[in-house]
């Protein structure tokens, strides 16, 4: 038997509507009484956000430098003496080795000073040998004197002790024995007077001698130098090495002090490199770096500060503390990480632009689950050129936005979309 079925009156729809109304308003007020109590949001779209996973890893303050590889020394060849280009024995970019003749200089001036200092230390040597000789002379003289003075008193001494006996016997007169007895007495003061001017003599010829000595040895000394800068006409290599800059000609005048080329150590290199006058005050020598090359990974360390500042920088010479790689060249780049404190262990996060907008004191941490990201506050330690030091306010496993916040206005939480 069918059932008949009874048609709904139009105000049981009606209800149904003021039900729905009802939530829609309820809903509506809910998102009201939630944005005003407190919490401030924003959407943003999730695609154009970058994160980074919070977590424990080693941490090394450092900063990365450029450096040029030079040679570990190099030598600078200047003109000791001006002069003319006579002669090239090595071309530029040779291998030479100490001593090794370079090129030659021909200076007619200092050829011709050398030959007039020889032509007068032989006239002073010659001027000094005959006034040796006329000294030499004079003593010989000085001694006859002395020697016929000698003879005369020993024999004029028998004359007076003769005379003496004789003058007492009254067989000669008290005139001939006085006379005889003052001749004798001259010639002992004639004696004496002799001896003074030999002794005399012989002080001034031994001062005499030693000026003259003294006058060949500086002339000598002079000539030396003389030489010596003839000798410099000849550049030679002071050390083996390989020769640039070489660029003078056959013909060319160089002038005194001119650099002609230069000699680089090539059994090792060093690393010129530049850094930033803010590190100034935390550099030093034997401070370590490393670079990368061919694969593999080099040390090196500071050997010397260069202290003068200019252009908002100062210079560092690195050495190797090892082999260098064998395919390094001089004038090559590399890129250098030097450290400016030793590794520790530290909760990292990776360096994002959102630092410039909050400055290391919050951040955003994702919730996965609910698509938001919270404001949190933290505290940053050190920083190197990949990670920030997490001091405080983050955990191991916390994602945190690392894109920048200057669209956020510095809102709550935001809702990822």
């Amino acid at each position: 038997m069918d059932k008949k079925i009874e048609k709904k009156p139009w105000w049981h729809y009606k209800k149904i509507g003021c039900y729905l109304l009802a939530v829609a308003a309820l809903v509506t007020l809910y998102a009201v009484v939630y944005r005003d109590s407190g919490t401030s949001r924003l959407n943003v779209q999730k695609e154009r956000l970058s994160v980074d996973t919070v977590a424990t890893g080693i941490f090394q303050e450092f900063i990365p430098v450029s450096g040029v590889v030079q040679p570990i020394k190099t030598v600078f060849l200047d003109a000791m003496e001006g002069g003319r280009v006579e002669e090239l024995f090595v071309e530029d970019g040779s291998v030479v080795k100490k001593g090794q003749a370079i090129l030659r200089l021909v200076n007619t001036d200092l050829q011709s000073s050398y030959l007039n200092q020889e032509a007068s230390l032989v006239a002073q040597i010659n001027q000094i040998r005959s006034t040796s000789v006329m000294m030499e002379q004079q003593s010989l003289n000085l001694r006859e004197q002395a020697l016929d003075v000698d003879y005369r008193i020993t024999q004029l001494r028998k004359t007076v002790e003769r005379n003496k006996s004789l003058i007492e016997d009254n067989i000669i007169s008290q005139v001939e024995y006085e006379l005889s007895e003052d001749e004798f007495n001259h010639l002992k003061r004639r004696r004496k007077m002799l001896q003074l001017t030999m002794e005399k003599d012989s002080m001034f010829q031994e001062m005499q001698q030693r000026q003259m000595e003294s006058s060949i040895d500086l002339m000598e000394r002079n000539l030396d130098f003389a030489k010596q800068s003839l000798d410099n006409l000849l550049i030679k290599a002071p050390i083996s090495g390989q020769l640039s800059s070489l660029s003078k000609e056959i013909g060319e005048l160089i002038t005194r002090g001119e650099n002609i080329a230069q000699i680089d150590l090539l059994t090792n290199y060093k690393i010129r490199a530049r850094i930033d006058e803010y590190y100034i005050s935390r550099i030093f020598t034997s401070q370590k770096g490393s670079f990368q090359f061919d694969g593999q990974s080099f040390e090196v360390e500071i050997k010397k500060i260069y202290p003068a500042v200019s252009n908002g920088g100062f210079e560092v010479d690195l050495v190797f503390t090892q082999t260098p790689p064998r395919s390094i060249k001089r004038g090559q780049t590399l890129p250098i990480r030097l450290a400016l404190s030793d590794e520790s262990e530290a909760l990292l996060l990776a360096r994002g632009s959102f630092y410039q907008s909050t400055g290391g004191n919050w951040v955003y941490i994702v919730d996965p689950e609910t698509n938001t990201a919270r404001k949190q506050e933290i505290k940053v330690g050190k920083q190197n050129p990949n990670y920030y030091e997490i001091l405080e306010g983050l955990k191991p496993g916390d994602i945190v936005i690392t894109t920048g916040y200057d669209n956020y206005n510095e809102k709550e939480e935001l809702i990822l979309n």
